[in-house]
C-alpha cells in the first residue's frame, strides 16, 4: 500500500513555484554586467520570466531532454534561464568560461547543445569557437537590444528572445530522476567528463545544504554566492535561496 501525502515528483520547478507562492516579493539583486548598475528583481518576477524562457525555447524547437548551454556569470537572467530550461525537462548545461576555448567548443559539441546563452563578457570566446560548434542553432546574449554586442554572428538579445511570450508554461510532470543539469570536469586527466545531476538529487541536495550545520538559511537572511553558477550548481545556492526565501545578491 502506498501513501498519498505529497505524491508528486521531486523536480526543481517545485522550488521556484514555492518561492513565487510564499516569497514573491523577496529580492534578487544583480550588479549589471553591461553597465555596473544595480538591477532589482524578485522571485515572483523571476518565476514569470522563467516561464517565458520555457515558451521561447519551445518555439525554437527545444524539447524534453535537449541540452541548453549557458556561458554566464551569476545574474537574475541566468537564474531565469536556469529554471526555464530545467522546468520543461531540458538539461541546463553550465559551461565553465575559465577553460581553454578549444575545450569549451569540445564540451558544447560533446553535449550537443542546441542553444547557447552567454553574457556580453564572453562574446570574444563565442566568436572564436562558433565556427567549431556543430549543434548550436541560436546564440542568445543575456542583455537587451541597446547593449547587444556588434558581431559577425547572428546574436539575439535575451530581452527580445523572451518578449511577448506567455508568462505561464507547463513545468514538471516527469520522473524526478530525469536529468536537470550537466557539468563537465576540468579535463585534467584526458578529455572533460560530463556529470548529470537529476532533479531529485538537486532538490534533496538543496534541502540537505540548508540544514542548520550547513548553510542554515532562512527567509530573513541575505545570501551572496561567491561560487559561480557554472561550478557545482553554485553549491546548490540557486536552489537553497528560493527554497527558503532568502534574498539573493548576485
Amino acid at each position: 500500500m502506498l501513501g498519498l501525502m505529497q505524491d508528486w515528483p521531486l523536480t526543481v520547478d517545485r522550488i521556484l513555484d514555492h518561492a513565487k507562492a510564499n516569497f514573491a516579493r523577496r529580492e534578487v539583486v544583480t550588479r549589471s554586467i553591461e553597465t555596473g548598475a544595480l538591477s532589482r528583481s524578485n522571485y515572483g518576477t523571476i518565476h514569470r520570466r522563467a516561464k517565458q524562457v520555457t515558451n521561447a525555447l519551445q518555439e525554437r524547437g527545444v524539447g524534453f531532454g535537449d541540452r541548453v548551454a549557458t556561458l554566464a556569470w551569476n545574474t537574475e537572467r541566468h537564474l531565469e534561464a536556469w529554471y526555464g530550461a530545467m522546468g520543461m525537462g531540458a538539461i541546463l548545461h553550465t559551461v565553465n568560461p575559465r577553460l581553454f576555448p578549444e575545450q569549451i567548443a569540445w564540451i558544447i559539441n560533446h553535449a550537443e547543445d542546441k542553444i547557447l546563452f552567454f553574457d556580453t563578457t564572453f562574446t570574444p570566446i563565442v566568436e572564436k569557437i562558433a565556427p567549431l560548434l556543430k549543434t548550436v542553432t541560436t546564440y542568445i546574449v543575456f542583455t537587451d537590444r541597446d547593449h547587444l554586442p556588434q558581431s559577425g554572428l547572428q546574436l539575439v538579445a535575451y530581452e527580445d528572445f523572451i518578449a511577448g511570450h506567455a508568462q505561464d508554461a507547463k513545468w514538471g510532470g516527469f520522473d524526478e530522476n530525469t536529468a536537470a543539469g550537466l557539468c563537465y570536469t576540468s579535463g585534467t586527466t584526458g578529455d572533460p567528463k560530463g556529470v548529470l545531476y537529476s532533479h531529485r538529487s538537486n532538490l534533496i541536495h538543496a534541502m540537505a545544504a540548508n540544514q542548520t550545520d550547513v548553510f542554515g538559511c532562512g527567509a530573513s537572511d541575505v545570501v551572496m554566492p561567491i561560487v559561480p553558477m557554472f561550478h557545482a550548481n553554485a553549491w546548490a545556492i540557486s536552489f537553497v535561496a528560493p527554497m527558503c526565501g532568502a534574498k539573493l545578491i548576485m
